[in-house]
């Protein structure tokens, strides 16, 4: 069979074509995540905490969502985003690779104060997937709402400009390696400790001046209980990780840990820790 040159031609870009798509690894990160959709869901949640119905984030979530709480996979309508809780302050980061965000909210001036902080996780099509929350209340870990509202209001987390932000591995590993320092000899050396940095844990805190407080009560026995399943939210333009754990040397707590990197170095950490309805002791 013949075949003109323009055929040929043809042919050939359409096998170069074929053969190039099958060489690029189809992975969720080859997803393009929109960030206005993350935006517009993340306040749909706010929303619905606010009003303590689940009907504003109805209309973003897909067909089968999840929701966990405190470490546990629930039924929504029986969760924490059902009461109606006048929120204080909220900050939210986006992590464009994962299509996830992660919320903090404090709502400290309520008959039942809570702080809670909450990664949200889209699939393919944009529609949530999965809500999953520490709710930290009376009883949690050094809570007080009102003490984590004045500390919360004090910091600044601006945008990091686009040349000065570290990377998405770099702003990962100083977390891992905080998170690792309860079974892990070797990890706080890892650690890239800040001056100034302030660590916010519950509603005690350590910043004051130019010190290097975050290192103040960390651990000296390495030979506790890991962190484990430890679910990350990254935002390089606010140098910010958020990982939600097990926190298994104090009572397998669900645990929410929070850092921002400036410059390289952690100049803010912010926890929550939250023991199952019980007061959480070491």
């Amino acid at each position: 069979m013949l075949f003109s040159a323009s055929r040929i031609n043809t042919w050939a870009v359409l096998v170069a074509t074929v053969r190039l798509a099958a060489s690029v690894p189809l992975s969720p990160a080859a997803v393009e995540c929109d960030r206005a959709v993350l935006a517009e869901a993340a306040e749909a949640y706010v929303t619905s905490q606010k009003a303590g119905s689940l009907a504003p984030l109805q209309r973003f979530v897909a067909s089968g969502w999840e929701y966990e709480e405190n470490n546990k996979r629930i039924d929504a309508t029986k969760s924490v985003l059902t009461k109606a809780l006048g929120i204080d302050h909220r900050r939210t980061i986006y992590d464009l690779v994962a299509c996830a965000t992660f919320t903090e909210l404090i709502a400290a001036n309520n008959p039942e104060p809570y702080v809670i902080g909450t990664q949200i996780r889209h699939g393919a099509d944009g529609k949530v997937t999965l809500v999953d929350s520490v709710a930290s209340t009376t009883g949690s870990w050094l809570f007080n709402a009102q003490n984590t509202l004045k500390y919360a209001l004090q910091e600044k987390w601006d945008i990091i400009p686009e040349g000065k932000r570290d990377s998405r591995e770099k702003i990962k590993a100083a977390g891992d390696a905080y998170m690792s320092m309860w079974d892990d000899a070797k990890a706080s050396s890892l650690v890239p400790w800040g001056a100034p940095c302030a660590r916010l844990e519950g509603g005690a805190y350590t910043g004051r001046g130019d010190e290097d407080t975050c290192r103040q009560g960390i651990p000296t026995n390495s030979s506790q209980a890991p962190n484990t399943r430890r679910r990350y939210v990254i935002d390089e333009s606010m140098g910010s990780v958020n990982i939600l754990c097990v926190w298994e040397h104090m009572m397998n707590a669900a645990d929410s840990h929070e850092f921002r990197l400036e410059n390289g170095k952690v100049r803010y950490i912010h926890t929550m820790t939250e023991c199952g309805g019980r007061v959480c002791r070491l």
